[in-house]
């Protein structure tokens, strides 16, 4: 069964970090371009942050710029997405998004909640 299990959500004080993880199952991640979304609650969904298949092309959205950084090992078929700085407005279900032509996986999302 091929899937992405995203995990390292939870409740932070503003300020502080968190290190989401996204890794799949029963595929290689090789050829994937993989994206952070999110959604909040009562929001659409959004993107967050993308990074090629190579690893050499990333991409942010205005509000992660400067505080996000996304990673991958496909050696471990993992992705990663380093928080920092984190506000309450990150406060979301974070989603990962692999993408290959017209394949396109979703993992169940991990909630963030940043709150003092």
């Amino acid at each position: 069964q091929l899937q992405l299990v995203e995990s390292g959500g939870g409740l932070v004080q503003p300020g502080g970090s968190l290190r989401l993880s996204c890794e799949a199952s029963g595929f290689s991640l090789d050829y994937y371009d993989i994206g952070w979304f999110r959604q909040a609650p009562g929001k659409e969904r959004e993107g967050v942050s993308c990074i090629s298949a190579s690893g050499t092309h990333t991409n942010y959205a205005n509000s992660a710029k400067g505080r996000f950084t996304i990673s991958r090992d496909n050696a471990k078929t993992m992705v990663y997405l380093e928080m920092n700085s984190l506000k309450p407005e990150d406060t979301a279900v974070y989603y990962c998004n692999a993408r290959l032509g017209s394949q396109d996986y979703w993992g169940q999302g991990t909630r963030v909640t940043v709150s003092s």
